[in-house]
């Protein structure tokens, strides 16, 4: 099952979206907002798969789908903890900046807990007042959870996952340094997020869904051109079950919380940092990562960040080589 918000109020108005997501078939007569769905999960789901069913089937009355009419399929959330599961990423940032790795974080998740007010809609553009602030694009596999008990183990935690999507967790690079050394975390350097047209439910995904991981390639565009085909299944050192699990060691996770993957990557074929797309690698997810591989090789950064004007384009690939969750493509201050 497919599900989107369609722009509308805050909280958008929720809509089932055919498997190819040509279609959708509104979802008001069960419930008005995603939301409300995974507050009565276990009682709502089954009338939406039913309707999932029908819109598929084509006996029931349908409209077309526009991405661009579509909300973040959460357009607010209670709760938005993004995660760093691919440790590789982590070492190659914190080289860049001069930061020490500690051993730990390939035992224990690195995590923080974003704004989730309001998110952008998979078309919207990025906002950026100024390019000095290094804007980076992040592209991650999400998951949203039902509720989820304090001190819940992997398995439990795991079995709360209601939906997965992707998402653009931008980042303001310039902006990080200054306020990761007042020892308090993010907030300024992390703006609004994106996600994708469409969240999919586990089982719709079949096998694409095993071991807490999306086993499909995270597509990466940057005007035009391929930045990043990484693995989202490949090299992910905590799954989503051990970073659910993680979030709710000492609190209890509410219906409807999205738990971020962390930027996408993958280690070269020697172990070793990855290679641009155009040399035969699989690229990056993210353009920091990117800038300290250059750096690494040549002793200089070359890759800028994102400027006004500049275009990212996120998604994930069917074996048809049609997206599954829709695309997120956003302009640079459009």
């Amino acid at each position: 099952m497919k599900l989107a918000s369609l722009k509308q109020g805050r909280d958008g108005r929720l809509v089932v979206v055919s498997t190819d997501l040509a279609w959708y078939a509104d979802a008001g007569h069960i419930v008005p907002t995603l939301q409300a769905a995974l507050d009565d999960w276990d009682r709502i789901a089954p009338a939406l798969e039913n309707l999932s069913t029908d819109l598929d089937h084509e006996v029931i009355p349908r409209e077309r789908f526009h991405e661009h009419d579509a909300a973040a399929p959460l357009p607010r959330a209670y709760q938005w903890a993004d995660g760093s599961a691919y440790v590789n990423h982590v070492a190659l940032v914190r080289q860049a900046r001069g930061a020490a790795m500690p051993e730990t974080f390939w035992h224990d998740p690195l995590m923080y807990q974003g704004g989730s007010d309001g998110f952008l809609g998979p078309r919207d553009p990025i906002p950026l007042a100024d390019e000095a602030w290094g804007c980076d694009l992040e592209a991650e596999v999400v998951v949203v959870t039902g509720d989820v008990p304090q001190g819940a183990g992997r398995d439990t935690a795991l079995a709360a996952v209601r939906l997965i999507g992707l998402t653009n967790d931008v980042s303001l690079r310039h902006l990080i340094p200054d306020e990761l050394a007042k020892g308090f975390g993010f907030f300024q350097s992390k703006p609004a997020s994106a996600f994708s047209p469409v969240f999919v439910t586990p089982d719709a995904l079949g096998d694409w869904w095993r071991d807490g991981k999306l086993h499909r390639k995270l597509m990466v565009d940057l005007n035009g051109k391929p930045l990043g085909r990484a693995e989202a299944g490949d090299d992910m050192t905590f799954d989503f079950g051990a970073l659910i699990a993680h979030a709710a060691r000492t609190r209890a996770l509410g219906a409807g919380t999205i738990v971020g993957s962390g930027t996408v990557s993958n280690r070269g074929a020697d172990g070793g940092p990855g290679r641009p797309v155009a040399d035969g690698g699989v690229g990056y997810s993210c353009l920091a990562e990117a800038r300290t591989v250059e750096a690494l090789a040549g002793g200089t950064a070359t890759t800028p960040f994102l400027t006004k004007g500049d275009t990212v384009r996120i998604w994930a690939e069917d074996d048809r080589h049609h997206p599954i969750f829709g695309v997120i493509e956003q302009v640079v201050g459009g």
